[in-house]
Order: C-alpha cells, then structure tokens, then sequence
C-alpha cells in the first residue's frame, strides 16, 4: 500500500498577513488603552497642577453641570489624544478660586480707572491691498525697536473683519477676562469648558468665533439658528460669526481659513480693546481648569505679559521649521527654506543658555494667557506681521521676533507636563484635501551638506549641532 500524500494548509484565517498584524496590534495596545481607560486622570492632574490652601478651587454643582447638551451624532467628545506625562519638574500652583476671583476682579478695575488705560500702542490705520498691509522685511523690522510712544505700528486691520455689529458692541463691553477661539472650514468641534468656577461665566467673556463653512454644519445639528439667523450661544461661548463685509463682500480677510483663525488667536487686544487679560484656546483643545486661575497662575502671580507652554519635543525653531516640512504642516517647503534664510539673515540664532530667562525658542501655543499691555501687544503685532508675510506657522516666526523686539517681552514658558494637565487635545476634522496646511505640495526630502554650504542659516546649524563656526 503506497504512502497517502496529504498537504497539511495553515487555516485561512492565519493566511493573511494584514489580520496577523491587526491581531497583533491589539494585543500590544490594548493594556495601554485599558490603563488609560480605567487611571484616575484626577490623580494624575494632581501631581502637575497643586490648589492652594485647600480646592475650594473646584467647580460648585451648577457650574459642572453640563454647559449644553450636544445631539449624538455631532461627536464633541471623539478622538481624544491621551495625556502621556503624569509626572511634573514644577507643577502649577493655583490659590484658592475665591481669592483668585477677587484679585483679577480688582486688577481689571484698577486698570480701568488707570491713566494708563488707554491703549499702550498707537496703530496705523487706512485700507490697503492686504490685512496685515503685505510689509517687506525691512519694513517690518523697523518696528521691532519700540522706543518712541507716537511712532504707529502696523497691527493688522488694513481690511475689515466682517463681524455682526452686534457681536462688536459686545466684543468692547468686555473689560475684563476674555476667553476666546475658532473653528474656521468646520475644523473643529465646538467644545465646552470644564472646571468653571460659579462666578466665572458671569465676569469672563467666551467668544467663538466661525465662518460659513462652520456655521452650515452646525445649523444642520440645530446647535444653531438657521442660515440667516443670529449665531446666538453654545453653553459658555457667544458664537461671533464673521459676515459679508461692505458691499456684499463674503470673502474673509484671507482665502486660508488658518490665517483667518491667527487674527483672533494674536490680535485679541484689538477686537477686545477693553479687556485687560485673554486666553486663546485653540478649538482643538477643551480647558479643564477655569480661566481665571490660569490667569492669575501663569501671569498675573508670575509678573509675565504672557504665558505659553514649552514644545514638548522641538528646542530651536529650526527643529521646528524641518519637522513642519517633514510633516506637511505646511505644504510650500521652497518657502519655508525661504523663511528660515530670511530670519537667519536677519539675526535669528539658535537657542543657548545665553537666552535665558527664555528656556525654549519653540513654543506650543494651542494656549496662549496673556495680559494686555506695550510688551504682549507689541510682540502679538510684529508676529502676526510675520505670519502674513510667510505662512500661519506661529511658531517660526516665534523667537525671531521674541529675542529682537524692544521692551522685551516677560515670557512664562511652562512645562508640557502643565499643558497636558490643563486641557484636553482632540484630533482636527480632518477632510480629503483640506489638511488646512495650504501652498503647494511636493515631495520633501531630507536636507544634505550641500544645502548648507554657502546658506545664510549656515553658521545657524552649525551652533545648533554643537559644532564650530570659525
């Protein structure tokens, strides 16, 4: 009798490679999912953010209630990014909510009846072809050095920003705290604040602001009024949608929804002209400790201007210029080089010790508190000059402008491990073709020694790897 020969087959199941790799991807995930599904964030919060004397800090019953109850399939909270940093070097340190409350409340008012009220920075005014008034770069250093109080600087406004009348008339009432956002081309979800002292809503303005695009998803949940109806509000935030301008213009101030979103996000003190302190939070970021605390912790109990967290990764900006193009952060690397050469010409040097009391020259600046006055509206009007003249990448013009501009800018520079503590991050509504980068698209490719020879950014990389530059 002659041998059977039989073909022993691996079951079907175990014939594909993708469902192998899947298996095996949740398998090595799902502790970690499970670990942070089930830790007390509270615990972990405590360790980077301390309340003192005792956490009479903590939100009353009817301030923690939910601020507005959105329909299921809106999906405010989805997509949610972990916090990965438990541990904190130097923790934040907030006083007690109702001692705090008080304080701020008397700053604004001493503030107020001040002789120095009046804005610290006179502006230029008149329409021209852009916002920001399209400067070259040897205009818009020349403002860097602010010595002469009656010298004008160019603050954006060149053109109008389409707000409701009655959205503006509010905007000028606010005198005091103001919190404010955007979500521009339905890039974000709108998201309630959590942690709210119970006097809070009551003395600080919340102000989100949209365009169209935004405003036509959200009357289509009915979390608005329809199409031609006043935005109105969303739980804490007074919704400002930005309207056709005169004329029946219905184009905003850019054809880029992002840089629409930086004239709110660095130039607050002129659509607010009267409040004395704000924080901008990006729409992809929910706040879990009130506003006020923030304020009176970061700036206010710091002497600052402004506060703004450290990068978590990236320490000089041309760290950040190569991971923007590695990433396509923004698209147009032919300009980005550009960029980096014109500041390099210009005097931008990487970071060292020698710029202390400034830890970093890469900030994270999804929250930015400041408290108005000549050093933080100044530094806001030269970026934000920057960011016309290039791209809506803040954090490249960043310490261009920080390191050369007169008076210098009180800069709190805090851990991320604090940043990650105090809000959420939620992932952007991403769409096919709307990564919302902008400029054109290429292949990137890794920078060589030849790209550096003979470049203005030349003896720029060179200290910033530790090498020589005789």
């Amino acid at each position: 009798m002659g041998w059977v020969r039989m073909r022993v087959r691996s079951p079907p199941v175990m014939q594909s490679k993708l469902l192998c790799l899947s298996l095996l991807y949740l398998l090595t995930t799902l502790p970690l999912a499970l670990y942070v599904s089930f830790s007390d964030p509270a615990s972990a919060a405590s360790r980077c953010l301390a309340f003192l004397p005792f956490r009479s800090s903590a939100p009353s019953s009817a301030a923690s209630a939910a601020l507005f109850e959105y329909p299921r399939e809106y999906g405010e909270h989805k997509h949610a990014i972990p916090a990965t940093r438990a541990l904190c070097s130097d923790p934040a340190v907030f006083s007690d909510y109702k001692t705090v409350l008080e304080e701020i409340n008397k700053l604004c008012r001493n503030l107020s009846a001040s002789p120095y009220a009046k804005p610290a920075l006179r502006y230029q005014n008149g329409r021209r072809n852009s916002f920001a008034g399209n400067l070259s770069t040897v205009e818009r250093k020349s403002f860097f050095n602010h010595t002469d109080s009656a010298v004008e600087i160019p603050c954006g406004f060149f053109k109008e920003f389409p707000v409701r009348e009655s959205d503006r008339l509010a905007m000028e009432k606010c005198n005091g705290v103001v919190v404010a956002s955007a979500i521009f081309n339905d890039h974000d979800k709108i998201r309630q604040l959590k942690g709210l002292g119970s006097e809070t809503l009551r003395t600080v303005c919340f102000f989100m602001f949209i365009d169209d695009a935004t405003h036509r998803v959200l009357a289509s949940h009915n979390i608005l009024a329809g199409e031609r109806g006043e935005a109105g509000t969303v739980g804490a935030w007074r919704v400002a949608r930005l309207v056709a301008g005169a004329g029946g213009d219905h184009r905003l101030p850019y054809e880029n929804p992002a840089m629409n979103g930086v004239i709110v996000k660095y130039l607050l003190h002129r659509l607010f002209p009267n409040a004395r302190f704000s924080v901008w939070v990006d729409a992809k970021m929910q706040l879990t400790v009130d506003p006020l605390l923030l304020v009176h912790s970061f700036v206010a109990g710091k002497g600052a201007d402004m506060a703004v967290s450290k990068h978590p990764f990236n320490l000089h900006t041309m760290e950040e210029a190569i991971a923007t193009a590695r990433w396509r952060k923004w698209g147009d690397v032919d300009a980005i080089r550009a960029q980096m050469e014109t500041y390099c010409r210009n005097g931008l040097q990487p970071w060292s010790p020698i710029k202390l009391p400034y830890p970093s020259d890469v900030p994270d600046t999804a929250i930015i508190i400041r408290r108005h006055g000549l050093a933080s509206d100044l530094f806001s009007c030269l970026l934000f000059n920057e960011l016309e003249a290039f791209n809506p990448r803040d954090q490249l013009a960043f310490a261009y402008v920080r390191d050369q501009m007169s008076p210098k800018v009180i800069m709190n520079m805090f851990d991320v491990e604090v940043f990650e503590h105090i809000a959420v991050e939620y992932r952007h509504n991403l769409k096919r073709g709307n990564g919302g980068a902008g400029g054109k698209q290429g292949i990137t490719r890794m920078a060589s020694s030849g790209d550096i020879a003979g470049s203005s950014c030349e003896r720029y990389l060179l200290k910033m790897w530790g090498e020589t530059t005789e």
